[in-house]
């Protein structure tokens, strides 16, 4: 394994991830640059040693190169530990294992420096600013609704007694009133924490359902495109709440593109190793349902990317900022984690939700 052909060699150090692969007695076989960096070792040295002298003990890298070897899968982790002295302390990185070529005596070990746990501090920190804008939306609802009834009301009681010049004015302070209220109705969504009426649905109706309500004004140049695992099963939410979820998503792809043309896609996979970490327990969340919004469209600039689900942010000229706020929220809500991912052309939203546990539920939507 050691005696890696040059060309073979060369693609494997070129890859930007630490790969390692284990042989048959756990000892490192084959380690590429990254790796090096990583470990802040040379290749001579890592391959002295076992996989278990480079992360802690009883670290979950270890338990997902046995499970590796059991089932001759292929196992996903997150939030995984892993570190030596030589580093100078612990890393938390994404984790991916594979058999080489069906073979168990090789385990492929990919370690990706930019983690799901990352990207879960990411969907707290939407959580929490979500709820920051429910405490806002609370205040509003009391302290400027009420003022601003009043205000419309004096307006259309004068209205009468004016000249055609001055109604204007009225009519104007009417259409703005009732813009402030819609403002304020729009984020009073944020401050309802009631649990959600859930029940099992398909996941495939939702996303039909969503291609039915923006067929009507998609252009002749922008494709829709569907790429379904039509193995799903149920996921337990809301039926509504999920439209708004990924007509949202759809909307912003289809805004992106306008003018340029491109292709919208909604695409749905089962990711069994799928675990996250949740922070303040030691147990993992398994979140295999995996639904993706493609777009190709320009992309999200670098700048607003680790801030696209806060409130109020927005790259539209008329935008409010509160479409993926609410998206953050509403799968918040039903237990999921959304992402944001660049690709080479265009977006990518990924949502990963829990699957629902009740096999005996009856599916919502079921003749789909």
């Amino acid at each position: 394994m050691t005696d890696a052909a040059p060309s073979l060699r060369a693609v494997i150090d070129a890859l930007p991830n630490p790969m390692v692969v284990i042989g048959a007695d756990d000892r490192i076989a084959l380690v590429n640059g990254a790796a090096e960096d990583f470990f802040q070792a040379s290749a001579t040295v890592l391959m002295r040693h076992r996989l278990a002298d480079l992360v802690p003990f009883s670290s979950p890298v270890l338990q997902a190169v046995a499970q590796v070897r059991d089932t001759a899968g292929v196992v996903n982790e997150y939030a995984v530990t892993v570190g030596t002295p030589r580093m100078g302390g612990e890393r938390l990185v994404d984790l991916q294992t594979a058999l080489m070529n069906d073979d168990p005596g090789f385990v492929l070990v990919m370690l990706l420096r930019r983690s799901m746990a990352h990207k879960l501090d990411l969907q707290l920190t939407h959580q929490g600013a979500a709820r920051s804008v429910s405490g806002m939306a609370a205040m509003l609802a009391h302290e400027i609704k009420n003022p601003l009834s009043g205000i419309r009301g004096a307006a259309q009681l004068l209205e009468p007694a004016l000249t055609d010049a001055d109604r204007s004015l009225t009519r104007l302070i009417c259409d703005e009133t009732d813009r402030i209220r819609n403002l304020v109705d729009q984020m009073e969504v944020f401050s309802d924490e009631r649990p959600l009426e859930r029940r099992p649905v398909n996941i495939h109706v939702v996303l039909e359902r969503v291609k039915q309500l923006i067929a009507a004004g998609l252009a002749q140049d922008i494709s829709l495109r569907e790429d379904y695992d039509p193995s799903l099963p149920p996921v337990l939410g809301n039926h509504d709440q999920l439209v708004q979820v990924f007509l949202n998503l759809a909307k912003n792809a289809v805004e992106a593109m306008a003018g340029e043309g491109g292709e919208l896609a909604f695409t749905t996979a089962f990711r069994p190793g799928m675990r996250l970490s949740v922070p303040g327990s030691t147990t993992k969340v398994s979140l295999p349902f995996e639904v993706c919004v493609h777009d190709t469209g320009p992309g999200v600039a670098d700048d607003l990317a680790p801030h696209i689900f806060d409130p109020f942010i927005t790259s539209k000229p008329q935008g409010k900022g509160l479409g993926l706020a609410l998206v953050a929220k509403i799968v918040r809500d039903h237990g999921g984690v959304v992402e944001c991912l660049a690709r080479d052309r265009g977006t990518t939203f990924r949502i990963l939700l829990p699957l629902l546990q009740d096999d005996s539920a009856t599916t919502e939507d079921a003749s789909a």
